[in-house]
């Protein structure tokens, strides 16, 4: 088996489109390509959504960890593709089984875990968790399909 790889915010943001205040992930490990991946996200209580959900009470929304273990799946397919991906996205097209299990807190590190569970051509099918502690905070799985920009 290849050696995993990973990545860091300089090379993810060669990798996808994603900038502040939407790139949610700060570090990609354990690539195993076309298979899985392991997305970080340092969660601060400077992150741009805190003051407004909740005041007084900031939790990370639900939707963003999705898009966190979206962006880690696109790191997947991108790295897998390599040059195939060039002038192109990776959109969501489904989003299912999603569940959250604890709220995800200022100061909690996600540990974003991606597997594939099928590729087909230009459609990618992933099943997602992420954990803080070790423990599931969310999970769900997606499809994805890459197109033109």
């Amino acid at each position: 088996m290849a050696e995993a790889k990973s990545f860091d915010t300089a090379e993810i943001m060669n990798m996808i489109p994603h900038r502040y205040p939407f790139l949610l992930i700060d570090r990609v490990e354990n690539l195993h390509e076309g298979e899985s991946a392991v997305g970080i996200k340092a969660v601060t209580v400077n992150e741009p959504f805190f003051p407004g959900h909740f005041p007084g009470h900031p939790v990370m929304p639900g939707v963003l960890i999705i898009e966190a273990m979206a962006q880690t799946a696109a790191i997947v397919v991108v790295d897998s593709l390599g040059e195939e991906t060039e002038g192109k996205l990776v959109y969501f097209m489904s989003v299912d089984k999603a569940r959250f299990r604890k709220p995800v807190l200022p100061g909690d590190t996600l540990n974003i875990e991606v597997q594939k569970i099928q590729s087909r051509g230009k459609i990618w099918k992933f099943e997602g968790k992420a954990l803080v502690n070790g423990n599931v905070a969310a999970e769900a799985d997606f499809m994805a399909m890459i197109r033109d920009a």
